[in-house]
């Protein structure tokens, strides 16, 4: 075990029984172009966590451990894309609409894609997941069971949308979960940071929060390095 001094008290990490889960860290959300420019937000905002996921990526990986990457994306008929989300709101385009990194959160698409600073290597998990949360529609607990996962640490965006769902859905689940808060971002500053203290109350209803630094000065490097 590998004590964190977590919020709201110490975490212990069990490594081997332990995934890094990524949420949606897309071009579609991160960059100029994407769905979440044309909800008009400011996608600067999500970019600027970038260097540091970079980081726990990087030391996760030299660790051992086991990698997770999510992405929001749809079947090309949008056949997994009910009225209520695809029509919400007046975006200037939607999902499945033609942008300029091809449709909108569809399956295949340039924009679809997980950002290449963060992209996924060989071995690693990629879960493609219709709604918010991560265990909606996807084998992802499957996956899990099998690995032998019983904690889960979660980076990536936005907090309150699909980063809170998929912690409270890894909660109900029986998921140890900590939030590294320097490595998720909202188009909403105020959101995130109300999500988080949501996340952590009452003695970690939902699981605990640290910043990255307090994770990279403990994680060991693998055998060999």
């Amino acid at each position: 075990m590998i004590p964190l001094d977590a919020r709201p008290f110490e975490f212990s990490l069990d490594l081997p029984h332990a995934a890094l889960v990524i949420i949606d860290m897309q071009r579609d959300f991160i960059e100029p172009g994407g769905f979440g420019e044309t909800l008009g937000n400011d996608v600067s905002l999500l970019s600027a966590i970038v260097p540091a996921c970079q980081r726990v990526l990087g030391a996760w990986r030299q660790a051992g451990g086991q990698v997770v990457h999510t992405r929001e994306s749809h079947a090309p008929d949008l056949s997994d894309c009910p009225p209520a989300k695809r029509l919400r709101g007046k975006p200037r385009l939607r999902i499945g609409d033609t942008g300029p990194m091809g449709r909108i959160l569809v399956r295949g698409e340039p924009g679809n894609d997980i950002i290449p600073a963060l992209a996924p290597v060989a071995g690693e998990t990629v879960i493609d997941k219709p709604g918010k949360g991560a265990f909606y529609g996807t084998d992802l607990h499957a996956r899990l069971q099998q690995a032998g996962v019983t904690q889960l640490v979660f980076m990536g965006v936005t907090t309150e949308v699909c980063v809170q769902t998929s912690m409270r859905e890894a909660n109900d689940r029986g998921y140890d979960c900590l939030l590294l808060e320097d490595c998720t971002e909202s188009y909403f500053p105020a959101f995130k940071a109300a999500a988080v203290e949501m996340l952590r109350a009452q003695g970690a209803i939902i699981g605990w929060t640290l910043e990255s630094a307090g994770l990279l000065a403990r994680l060991p490097a693998a055998p060999g390095c």
